[in-house]
């Protein structure tokens, strides 16, 4: 194997990249990123990135003297696979050759329709959303948070922590009920009304309003309030959506790779197509556990899951895989640490063993049949690592039983 190109630069690309290297390929590598930036650390965009806390050159993910030695096709982005010969091909008409791909385009945000344009509606996914979204915050004034995921609560307690009047509007019961499930996402929800965030649950949107944006002289309208679906008008000078994300894989529609709500993969990242494999939020990997495909779009995923798909590929897919780790994710929000591991939809029963939700600070196990499948630590770091252990020693079992 010559040359491996890598097609995505963020921080699963970069992981894979690493694990090349690590296992001992030497050989031509290529990293195509469609972002003009070096690879950079997203988690901090929702926070710290906002309040000027961190600044670019902080969020970067290499090392200060790492060199992979790979070639760096940055602004490119890619329109095509040609899986016969493992050809790249790129919007500007380049094409790389090679003879193993690893594909780590990740997803785009989902906007609301009608709201492309709208001065002050942002969605928050690369080092330009939040870019636009910080200058935006910084004038202060009204904030309205639309969608119940881990980006839209750590934007409220950033924008609360910096003094804007924040509306968090969610169409579940609670904000992350998908993740958490309902009873401990409504204890965690808690968090936004001690900090004054105005909740409103179980409504969608239905609309904005906006009037002509004199600044932007452009004859460009500027958002000014939110509709919802029950009716109400939420006034608001600036907006962020957050209502999920769909994975970047329409470059590789007839391409032979097997697609189904991203790259439908093996349980190591292998696809359908022998030389190709998949990493990070595009990427949809056999899950033994649960017996289905699918996404996980989480940190720890993009930085630990490249090292079994590197093997893969170097290997031809002859080495057995050990089934990867649980889901893992975090978040803080309002100086509170919010920790998962698991699967809380397997979850029949959910206990609090550990400190009480009264006090924001508690831990939870979800089980089903008796058998622990998650955990949930709010402010609760040492007894939930104990737990994330547990249950990754738990999985692996079940994997290779």
């Amino acid at each position: 194997m010559k040359t491996v190109a890598i097609v995505g630069a963020s921080l699963a690309g970069l992981s894979a990249a690493r694990s090349l290297r690590g296992q001992g390929y030497d050989g031509r590598l290529v990293i195509i990123g469609d972002e003009p930036h070096r690879p950079y650390d997203r988690p901090p965009l929702s926070k710290e990135f906002l309040t000027g806390a961190l600044d670019d050159a902080e969020l970067a993910l290499e090392t200060e003297g790492e060199d992979l030695g790979a070639e760096w096709i940055l602004g490119a982005r890619a329109v095509g696979l040609g899986t016969r010969d493992r050809s790249v091909r790129l919007a500007d008409g380049r094409e790389v050759r090679a003879e193993g791909v690893v594909i780590a385009t990740g997803a785009a945000a989902r906007t609301l329709p009608g709201t492309d344009g709208l001065v002050g509606v942002h969605v928050l996914r690369t080092l330009d959303d939040a870019r636009a979204l910080r200058d935006d915050l910084a004038c202060g004034g009204r904030l309205v948070v639309v969608g119940g995921g881990f980006v839209g609560a750590e934007v409220a307690s950033t924008a609360r922590g910096m003094g804007l009047e924040v509306t968090f509007v969610a169409a579940g019961p609670a904000p992350l009920a998908g993740a958490l499930g309902p009873d401990m996402a409504a204890a965690v929800s808690l968090l936004h009304g001690d900090h004054g965030v105005r909740l409103l649950c179980g409504t969608g949107v239905r609309g904005m309003t906006s009037r002509p944006d004199d600044g932007s002289g452009e004859g460009r309208e500027r958002v000014t309030a939110v509709l919802l679906d029950d009716g109400r008008s939420i006034p608001a000078d600036t907006v962020v959506v957050g209502i999920g994300a769909t994975p970047c894989t329409g470059w590789l529609e007839g391409s032979g790779v097997v697609l189904d709500n991203g790259v439908r993969c093996g349980a190591d990242g292998t696809t359908s197509v022998p030389g190709v494999v998949a990493v990070g939020d595009c990427a949809a990997w056999y899950d033994p556990v649960l017996g289905v495909h699918r996404r996980v779009e989480h940190w720890t995923g993009a930085k630990e899951r490249p090292s079994a798909a590197a093997a893969a590929l170097l290997s031809g897919g002859d080495v057995p895989s050990t089934p990867p780790r649980p889901p893992y994710f975090w978040s803080d929000q309002y100086g509170v640490r919010i920790q998962f591991a698991g699967y809380a939809a397997q979850a029949d029963s959910v206990t609090v063993e550990d400190g009480d939700p009264a006090d924001r600070s508690f831990l939870a196990v979800y089980r089903r049949a008796g058998h622990p499948v998650a955990a949930l630590g709010v402010n609760r770091v040492k007894p939930f690592t104990r737990w994330r252990r547990q249950l990754a020693t738990a999985t692996v079992r079940a994997g290779t039983s």
